[in-house]
């Protein structure tokens, strides 16, 4: 495999073969040895296309379902090194890259615009600080209040919630917040 170094095209998606249902903890797996060895310099990002929808149970109770778009993939940006190859390959849970032979193919620029992988999480964050958000999912269900503030990579999200008697400030995750209209 060392032919990756000397054909290193910088940061481009690839998308990475799981088994079936690990695909989350895959995700998890790989962002847990990018911290571990900083290795942020050559695995930015990793996304796992799914789409959302509302439906009913029997009793009319509605909630939110996310269905995965392509199960058993992961979608991966990085730099296409030895060092990086070995690392996501040796993930548990992980079959190999997507491409002949054990050769990954990195997607083309009209297949990452399809899978919207790259304004994706541009446009999923729309939160400012000062903003009426509602928990729409997670611990704190239910509960309205002002965004008072928001983490550095804007997954954790401080709300002032207002009880009656006092505000008290709750830590939600940034996937389980709606803006309050």
């Amino acid at each position: 495999m060392s032919d990756f170094d000397e054909m290193n095209l910088g940061p481009r998606w690839y998308v990475i073969h799981t088994y079936s249902g690990y695909e989350n903890k895959v995700k998890v797996s790989i962002e847990k040895v990018v911290e571990n060895r900083g290795l942020g310099h050559l695995i930015f990002d990793l996304q796992i296309p799914v789409e959302k929808e509302i439906v009913k149970n029997d009793k009319g109770v509605e909630r939110e379902v996310e269905t995965k778009l392509f199960p058993a993939y992961v979608l991966i940006k990085m730099v296409m090194t030895d060092e990086s190859w070995h690392v996501v390959r040796n993930i548990t849970g992980v079959t190999g890259f997507v491409g002949p032979g054990s050769k990954p193919v990195p997607l083309t620029e009209e297949e990452v615009a399809f899978f919207r992988v790259e304004d994706a999480k541009e446009e999923s964050f729309k939160f400012k600080e000062g903003m009426k958000v509602k928990a729409i999912s997670g611990t704190f269900v239910g509960y309205a209040g002002v965004l008072q503030e928001i983490s550095e990579d804007k997954k954790q999200l401080t709300i002032l919630v207002s009880t009656g008697k006092r505000d008290i400030p709750i830590i939600v995750e940034a996937k389980d917040v709606a803006i309050d209209e």
